[in-house]
């Protein structure tokens, strides 16, 4: 593991006694491996997680736990599944909690690259400052705060067959339908080409060429849209149609309870975690040393790793992420 050059590692600066995360169970199968041209995949980690804020402030969004493993890790073996074998994620918010989840650098022999962004420097000044991993390969773009089973390896053959730049994933459903058509090429975002409104959102991950980033000014702040722009005007970004599979951007605390409720994802129940047999517990996870207590009734709520729920506490739709004991009656709490 090395971090950027050109943009030196911030001293840690974790909070104390802050949440640890668990470890990744050494049980785990193999994953199948699959040959495909693009090995490479940049991880976007750095955002700040504001509207997950108590939670945000104890992890990087990317690390809360999700089916008791931080959330990235789900995207990892994802890609990894897909052909994938190096990554690098860039970081900004409490970077020290990135070396705890990685302490080797790497993830099931996969190397992890990391590059601290002391200044963040958005999705366009993000890949800029890692071009030199880039390198002249092709490579995969992922945001770090979604949650899906979106075909990977289909995203990369389609950009492979179209030789375009960039090819984006897309999605006909979702509260963001920002991405106008013409066939299997991309022809406007946002309207903002004048050419055409939205049909499709945009899926948070996209294949791409290293001639993307000739598109993107050195050691600035900016958005990979005007690139995205670019790459339109000139006929070179494709589009790959992925309505398949679940896809979920936990950006909210409503959206990260809601995760919980696609148990095909992972189990709810950490075989660690003790729950008095007079407990109800429905559609609930209980992390990795969680308790819960003799006649508490828990309902949708998510108990992070060593939770503690007093006898007779009820929840309803809470999140529960520190070590402090939860007691009496909570609803929409963050505890």
């Amino acid at each position: 593991m090395y971090f950027s050059p050109r943009i030196g590692r911030e001293p840690r600066q974790d909070k104390p006694g802050a949440q640890k995360l668990a470890t990744i169970s050494p049980t785990l199968p193999p994953l199948p491996l699959v040959s495909v041209p693009i090995k490479k995949a940049f991880l976007l980690g750095a955002g700040l997680g504001t509207r997950l804020r108590p939670l945000t402030d104890i992890l990087p969004k990317p690390l809360i736990p999700v089916f008791h493993r931080p959330l990235i890790e789900h995207t990892l073996d994802h890609c990894l599944a897909s052909g994938i074998e190096e990554f690098a994620i860039n970081t900004h918010h409490l970077p020290g909690k990135w070396e705890e989840a990685f302490p080797d650098g790497s993830y099931r022999d996969a190397p992890l690259t990391f590059f601290h962004e002391p200044v963040l420097l958005e999705t366009g000044g993000g890949l800029k400052n890692i071009e030199s991993w880039i390198g002249d390969e092709p490579f995969l773009v992922c945001n770090g705060d979604i949650l899906t089973t979106l075909e990977i390896d289909r995203l990369i053959d389609t950009h492979v067959r179209s030789g375009q730049t960039a090819t984006i994933g897309l999605r006909s459903t979702g509260d963001e339908p920002h991405i106008a058509i013409e066939g299997e090429r991309i022809a406007d975002i946002k309207n903002m080409l004048g050419i055409a409104p939205g049909t499709h959102q945009f899926a948070c991950v996209y294949c791409a060429q290293p001639e993307l980033l000739q598109h993107i000014p050195p050691a600035e702040k900016i958005s990979i849209i005007p690139a995205f722009l670019d790459l339109i005007r000139n006929g070179e970004m494709g589009a790959s149609f992925h309505d398949e599979g679940i896809w979920l951007d936990l950006g909210t605390r409503e959206s990260y309870l809601d995760a919980h409720h696609h148990g095909e994802l992972g189990e709810l129940r950490h075989p660690e975690a003790h729950i008095d047999p007079t407990a109800m517990v429905e559609a609930s996870a209980v992390g990795p040393g969680a308790s819960i207590g003799a006649d508490a009734t828990i309902l949708t709520s998510v108990l992070w790793p060593d939770a503690k729920i007093e006898d007779g506490a009820q929840l309803t739709n809470c999140i529960v992420y520190s070590s402090t004991p939860a007691t009496g009656a909570q609803h929409n709490a963050d505890l």
